[in-house]
């Protein structure tokens, strides 16, 4: 019998159907010599302490460091009777398939199975980026060796160990030491998510430091025949700032007062340029949620999910815990029907379609740049907009969006600056005209104009001036000014933050070592962490903004800096990437990491903590509800030994 293991229930079912199994078995699909079956995400945890030794139960400082010899999985309650149904299954097995999702997580899933089970006949892997059922019956047609993707779950495994390490040690360590200022709730400390509180927290207090200052500037408007723009005036060198702010009241009063009593200025120079932008490339899921938190106003979890539907219930995106935004070239030939079906589902992209040219490849198809995972994409799939709940089509919309962009041209436009000289005074004039709104025209917002018979907003549109050319002042408007604190997280802005975490890091070896690509955490497991701190009590939200609640603060002031520090979790990352590449082992990772981590605790064991209030000085914009001593947070509490120490 060839068994073919899903990842869910509902993956399961689309891939039996293609395969033929249409029986209903126990915990399984039968069809002829094939069965299909499935988990429910990881039926198998890693063993807590005390299943090592009873002792562990109670949270001791003097029991840590704790590090497994050999390393424990436990069956999950929750899912016993399916565990119990695919074990039965992989020993009748002759051949084993696996079909969990393509990436290392999905790897885990099944092999730590293998594994448990002990099963070692024959593996293949199914590769699928799609789950409508052309997607799957190409998938099946181009199966992979098992050895070709089994690193993956060994880099998996290695997450998987060292977020136990940290997440075990250090959340009973500070907890412990909590609890001898006073502090009643569990504090959770993770690899992953206690360097993502830290980039709130270092964001809440530049805001609680920053100090405003005020700057001084001044529009002139200016008329050219029938013609009305607007230019900004430059304030002198030595009364700017950096950034060009004139924070001198006096010279600003005196230029607009000058240029008000001349009545007109002088063109000086004009230049114009014609300006190519390419297309975005397609979306990761990084780059959705951060789209999608600014659009739409969904948080990053809340994304995942309904691009998680959108492939697995409506079969209409690709695989969307990419990583990657280009597509293979192998691709390109599918782009007329998908294009086609896109144009059949939705008559309102008519217009648009006519600019469409599915032979144009954009700078997105390349080979060298594709991971385990392509761009997210639309899939042929036929799908009624109309039967997609609104968040759904709203985020479908963006994805269809990108993908369309990718066969129009370059958005072109000519920018024209002038400068110019009233009463001594330099003022600087910017314009814009669109000459090709390529790519542009696919964005949401264009079509739904286009639909409508609407123009697009039209930028500022400059009159022809030449070199002394004389516009008459229609009116100076000053204007008084403060600079303004940087703005606090979104869950979008986060998301980012936590993808790019290089831009964040001071050392100069650190940075120079850190790969583009290298962040916070996987595409697939951030909104999780992000969702989690919140859940812990480490964070609130107000509307759309994220602010770290005093526990947080305390904890990050407390736990060792390089567990804090972004670069840290970033280099670990890059030991993972390693270990899936074959470059590190899975038992020289954690021994490292095992090390590093004994170390960390050694050094914080005899320390002081103070957990019930937020640090001297900083009032955090903090809505979130106290009680009993200031700043202490009113986390639901449970017995050390019951309390899950948080992994990631």
């Amino acid at each position: 019998m060839r068994l073919f293991l899903c990842e869910k229930p509902s993956q399961a079912k689309d891939i039996a159907k293609v395969l033929g199994a249409t029986r209903r078995g126990d915990g399984c699909w039968l069809g002829n010599a094939v069965t299909v079956t499935w988990c429910i995400g990881h039926l198998l945890e890693t063993a807590p302490p005390d299943a090592y030794d009873e002792r562990y139960k109670r949270w001791v400082l003097s029991d840590l460091p704790i590090v497994p010899v050999q390393w424990k999985m436990l069956v999950k309650k929750s899912t016993a009777s399916q565990y119990k149904a695919v074990k039965r299954l992989l020993g009748e097995a002759r051949e084993l398939v696996i079909a969990t999702d393509a990436d290392r997580e999905g790897e885990m899933i099944a092999r730590e199975l293998v594994d448990h089970c002990r099963y070692r006949g024959p593996i293949q892997r199914l590769w699928l980026s799609a789950l409508d059922d052309a997607s799957i019956r190409k998938a099946l047609g181009a199966l992979k060796p098992g050895a070709e993707t089994f690193n993956l779950y060994h880099s998996a495994l290695g997450r998987s160990r060292a977020d136990w390490l940290i997440g075990m040690n250090m959340s009973r360590l500070f907890t412990l030491l909590g609890r001898q200022s006073g502090y009643q709730g569990v504090l959770p400390v993770g690899r992953v998510q206690t360097p993502t509180l830290r980039l709130v927290v270092d964001r809440d207090r530049s805001i609680a430091d920053f100090v405003p200052v005020a700057y001084w500037a001044i529009d002139v408007q200016l008329r050219r025949s029938d013609s009305l723009f607007t230019a900004q005036w430059q304030g002198p060198p030595d009364h700017c700032d950096d950034q060009g702010r004139c924070l001198n009241q006096d010279s600003a009063r005196a230029a607009a007062q000058a240029m008000t009593q001349a009545g007109e200025a002088r063109v000086i120079k004009q230049k114009t340029e014609r300006v190519r932008e390419a297309a975005p490339l397609l979306f990761d899921l990084g780059t959705l949620q951060e789209v999608c938190s600014k659009k739409l106003g969904l948080g990053a979890q809340e994304t995942l999910d309904v691009a998680q539907a959108l492939y697995e219930t409506y079969k209409v995106i690709t695989y969307p815990r990419s990583d990657c935004g280009y597509l293979p070239l192998s691709q390109h030939a599918e782009a007329p029907s998908i294009v086609a079906q896109l144009g059949r589902a939705d008559p309102g992209l008519n217009e648009l379609l006519r600019h469409v040219d599915t032979s144009r490849r954009s700078r997105a198809w390349n080979d060298a740049k594709v991971s385990a995972h392509h761009g997210i994409i639309p899939t042929a799939a036929s799908v009624d907009l109309a039967r997609l709940p609104g968040k759904h089509r709203a985020v479908y919309t963006l994805v269809r969006a990108r993908y369309l962009a990718q066969f129009l041209p370059n958005h072109e436009f000519d920018r024209t600056q002038v400068d110019l000289d009233c009463a001594g005074q330099p003022l600087k004039a910017v314009g814009k005209v669109i000459v090709e709104p390529g790519w542009r025209r696919a964005m949401p917002e264009a079509v739904a104009a286009a639909a409508k018979g609407r123009e697009p907003a039209v930028v500022q549109t400059l009159p022809a001036l030449a070199p002394g050319d004389i516009c008459t002042v229609a009116k100076t408007i000053p204007k008084d000014l403060w600079t303004q604190p940087p703005k606090p997280f979104t869950e979008g802005d986060l998301i980012k933050a936590m993808k790019n975490v290089a831009k964040l890091v001071d050392d100069p070896r650190l940075k120079q070592k850190l790969k583009d690509t290298t962040g916070i955490g996987t595409e697939a497991t951030r909104a999780g962490i992000i969702q989690g701190l919140i859940d812990r009590g480490y964070l609130t939200k107000n509307g759309k903004a994220l602010a770290a609640t005093p526990a947080a603060f305390s904890l990050i002031d407390a736990v060792p800096r390089a567990i804090a520090d972004p670069g840290t979790t970033a280099i670990w990352e890059q030991a993972l990437d390693m270990v899936q590449s074959g470059e590190m082992s899975l038992e020289e990772f954690v021994t490292r990491q095992s090390a590093w981590m004994s170390k960390h605790v050694e050094r914080c064991m005899g320390m002081r903590m103070n957990i019930t209030a937020g640090p001297a000085g900083v009032k955090p914009p903090w809505k979130g509800k106290r009680k009993g001593k200031a700043g202490t947070y009113t986390a639901k509490k449970r017995a050390p030994g019951k309390a899950k120490a948080a992994a990631s």
